[in-house]
């Protein structure tokens, strides 16, 4: 059973001041140990039972109220009609982040239990613990503000998963979330977590035709990059959809270096252990970057720290770095027609040839660099095996765009987040999406759109 929500003209609900000051969440016991395992998606799902979101009124949350630290943004509340969901976007999206961090580490070590299913898709647990924690706090926080997000329980809970493994996985689960979760009330059960990651599944909610308010989250996007370790980027991306338009984005990339961030002297884009990056943007506010607090304690942070985040000027092609997902190749796409491609930073370059960099990771990494000004185009291809999912591309979408940058599809055509009427699930863009700095924006769509449609003809 699904539960409506009929989408409102109205902004996210905003708590008056006086719900700010908050006790803490509920916090499951520590006494879980944190088990290594690696899911492969099951092909087949068996729907979970669902439970719809709270309906709390704004003067019911206050009454009831919850922790939640200010995170400092680096601009005022009163430039930024949704500063308060950002902040908290920011500290929840930082804690899934080092929920990441604890869950690689503890596969390097020990054995590590792997079960395989018939699709091929990997899904870890670092998935599901990221998508239960950011479920959790938001739903604290905002409790009639729906959540769209890649992951639910369903293979958890089925009944073709061995008891003893499936039992393993969500005691592992609870474990990892136990220690990062923003709570300290009553003890959570095994059942409460499962529900917060099944707040976003996709049997939650569904919408009406009229413009929607909600949250678009990707647990993790690059999840062959989270398996592959530190020299593959992986991103957790957030983003908040105010009446069928994006508002706000955070992504967070535990091991990205800083330093590789708006540092024009610096032109690494490898991934580096250690360290990490948040990337926030507000509509109208720009785009902006931080490194990751190193301690949880350190999440209140000062408006200074933030680096404002630019796409880069290159407006000649051949002098531009492009970049595509690992899964694809140069050949595949429409600008082959006019440009051979070398990852060869030194190999001399004319007019008919780019620099096409390999950055491992999903879409959301791409998306990032070009929004920090490493990249300046990202193109992907939308194949009709594979349908392109909403919370692979929001939060990069308003990241560049604040950046200065532009994207559209292969058409020249903004990509539509609501085109999947009541789920705003899956998007349907002409040929595939590019992102660019701006500066190539027309000369690339241009050239994009015609052999795009040739290839249609033909």
């Amino acid at each position: 059973m699904r539960t409506r929500i009929p989408a409102k003209k109205e902004s996210a609900v905003l708590l008056p001041p006086h719900a700010r000051t908050h006790t803490h969440m509920p916090l499951l016991h520590p006494s879980l140990p944190p088990h290594r395992l690696l899911v492969v998606r099951q092909c087949r799902l068996i729907a979970p039972p669902v439970h719809p979101p709270s309906r709390l009124s704004v003067r019911a949350a206050a009454a009831a109220p919850v922790a939640h630290e200010v995170c400092a943004l680096p601009f005022p509340p009163d430039r930024a009609s949704h500063h308060r969901e950002l902040a908290a976007a920011v500290a929840s999206v930082e804690r899934a982040c080092r929920l990441c961090v604890d869950v690689r580490a503890s596969m390097l070590v020990g054995d590590e239990k792997i079960l395989e299913k018939n699709d091929q898709t990997h899904v870890t647990i670092a998935d599901f613990g990221v998508q239960a924690l950011i479920s959790f706090e938001l739903q604290q926080l905002f409790p009639s503000i729906p959540l769209v997000a890649e992951e639910d329980s369903a293979f958890i809970r089925s009944s073709n998963a061995a008891d003893s493994k499936s039992n393993t996985l969500v005691e592992s689960i609870s474990s990892f979330f136990t220690k990062h979760v923003n709570n300290n009330g009553p003890p959570l059960t095994h059942d409460d977590v499962l529900r917060a990651i099944d707040r976003g599944g996709k049997d939650a909610v569904s919408f009406d035709s009229n413009p929607a308010t909600y949250w678009l989250l990707d647990p993790i996007d690059g999840t062959k990059g989270f398996l592959k370790g530190e020299d593959s980027l992986y991103v957790v991306g957030l983003a908040l959809v105010v009446d069928g338009k994006l508002a706000v984005g955070v992504m967070g990339c535990p091991n990205l270096a800083e330093t590789t961030v708006g540092d024009t002297e610096d032109e690494s884009i490898a991934a580096c252990p250690g360290h990490g990056i948040l990337m926030v943007s507000h509509v109208g506010c720009g785009t902006w970057s931080r490194p990751m607090s190193a301690e949880i304690s350190q999440l209140t942070t000062a408006p200074d720290v933030w680096k404002r985040c630019s796409v880069d000027p290159c407006s000649v092609a051949q002098m531009a770095r492009f970049c595509i997902v690992d899964s694809h190749t140069w050949d595949m796409m429409p600008l082959s027609a006019h440009f051979s491609s070398t990852m060869d930073e030194s190999e001399p370059r004319d007019e008919n040839k780019i620099l096409l960099q390999n950055s491992c990771g999903g879409s959301l990494s791409k998306y990032l660099l070009v929004a920090c000004g490493r990249m300046s185009v990202f193109i992907l291809l939308a194949r009709a095996e594979k349908l392109l999912k909403a919370w692979d591309h929001a939060v990069g979408v308003i990241c560049v765009e604040e950046a200065g940058g532009q994207t559209c599809d292969w058409s020249g055509k903004p990509l539509d987040f609501g085109a999947d009427l009541t789920g705003h699930r899956i998007i349907y863009p002409s040929g595939g999406v590019l992102a660019t700095n701006g500066a190539l924006h027309d000369k690339l769509v241009e050239m994009v759109s015609a052999n795009y449609k040739n290839s249609n003809v033909e």
